[in-house]
């Protein structure tokens, strides 16, 4: 018996099925080529987030809220089957540009969304700008990013370190703070906080006793605690994150200076943090785009999912997370998954609306996202919003050639 007749299959019908893929293909050319691709082939999102290391969690929350939110879209866009690569970006700034060029060159992935750390995110917009898939930052808050590296095809979902620090001023100009003392870490997004920060304290009125950058990422804060005791301003405005907050909301009240001094800042202070700090958190007050308790039907609808999904309390980078996967949703169903519609895709992701946990929001003509900034204080380890400071802060996008 011939392998033909093994397998069911006769000359006739490979000519049979030669004329029918003739017919085919002539038929295709009358077909809108977003359906043939719709109905065949995969959707690779490219994922480069830290899955090990100090920002592990915040990778690992990014990663899946966003697949949550396509799983709740049937595990589709644009009616296709989605296929994640992941890897690891360990945060590590040197390897930004060789796993950025894995993903687009070698997985050649139809979208690439990350990173967390803002050095990472400017290695990797300068190789997927532009030409490259459209990019959706989850995190990254460097001004550059949507500033002098903006390009049609990048947007972000988080914020920019504008966004958190300039209302931080009014914040407190509000709160009756004239004198204060502003601290933060001494590199990129540290002092581009502080700048922000600056800009809206000083044209307020408020005055800067003292501007005290300390070296990152060492947390030795004893003598800048000795001096702020000896400087005795009315408050001071601070921007750490992860175990450095930990460190420096603990010694601060370890010296007593929460007695006296009332502490504000950026607020990653205390977001995802104030298990670890325990009481030394109560009663310090952060600028943020989201808080856990913020009362909005979508906010208790996310929450509850994911915490359903992953076994985790949700925090603004799963918030993050989820709202680039809502993006990715609505940019896809605007073309029918036809992913080769780059330029509908773009202009219906710079128009789209995000019906966030945070709140909605739109983008800017640079595509960072325009959002209210809140002021939360910390009050049985939960950041309690206590108003919203700024409604749609728009970041300034200096240097962005977009619009």
């Amino acid at each position: 018996m011939s392998e033909q007749n093994k397998s069911g299959i006769s000359r006739r019908d490979i000519l049979k099925g030669g004329a029918a893929a003739a017919g085919l293909a002539t038929a295709s050319s009358l077909i809108p080529t977003r359906f043939a691709i719709g109905g065949t082939a995969k959707v690779k999102v490219g994922i480069l987030l830290p899955y090990t290391g100090t920002y592990a969690k915040l990778g690992s929350n990014i990663k899946d809220a966003l697949q949550l939110r396509i799983e709740q879209n049937g595990g589709k866009l644009g009616g296709r089957e989605v296929e994640y690569v992941n890897i690891d970006s360990e945060a590590a700034p040197p390897k930004a540009p060789e796993l950025t060029n894995k993903l687009i060159k070698k997985e050649q992935v139809d979208f690439l969304v990350g990173p967390v750390h803002s050095v990472v995110g400017m290695a990797m917009v300068k190789l997927a700008r532009n030409s490259g898939p459209i990019t959706i930052i989850p995190n990254a808050g460097a001004n550059g990013l949507t500033g002098q590296l903006c390009a049609p095809n990048i947007f972000r979902t988080s914020f920019s370190s504008y966004q958190p620090g300039f209302p931080g001023g009014t914040a407190m100009l509000e709160d009756g703070h004239k004198n204060v003392v502003l601290m933060y870490w001494n590199y990129g997004f540290g002092k581009e906080t502080g700048a922000a920060f600056k800009e809206s304290f000083l044209a307020g009125g408020g005055n800067i006793v003292k501007e005290i950058p300390t070296p990152f990422p060492k947390v030795d804060f004893q003598a800048y605690l000795t001096e702020l005791a000896a400087l005795k301003p009315d408050a001071v405005f601070t921007f750490y994150a992860g175990g450095g907050a930990v460190k420096f909301v603990k010694d601060y009240a370890a010296a007593g200076l929460n007695k006296s001094i009332p502490l504000y800042g950026a607020g990653f202070l205390t977001e995802g943090v104030t298990g670890a700090q325990g009481a030394a958190a109560e009663g310090v007050r952060t600028t943020l785009h989201y808080a856990d308790s913020l009362d909005l039907p979508a906010n208790h609808a996310f929450r509850q999912a994911f915490q359903k999904a992953t076994g985790n309390a949700a925090d603004v980078y799963a918030v993050q997370g989820y709202d680039a996967g809502d993006l990715l949703v609505q940019g896809m169903a605007a073309v029918d998954g036809d992913t080769g519609a780059r330029a509908e895709m773009i202009s219906a992701m710079e128009n789209a609306t995000i019906d966030s946990p945070r709140g909605k929001f739109t983008f800017s003509k640079a595509h960072n996202p325009i959002q209210d900034i809140y002021l939360r204080e910390v009050r049985n380890g939960q950041n309690e919003v206590i108003r919203t400071v700024q409604k749609a802060v728009e970041d300034p996008a200096i240097g962005c050639k977009l619009g």
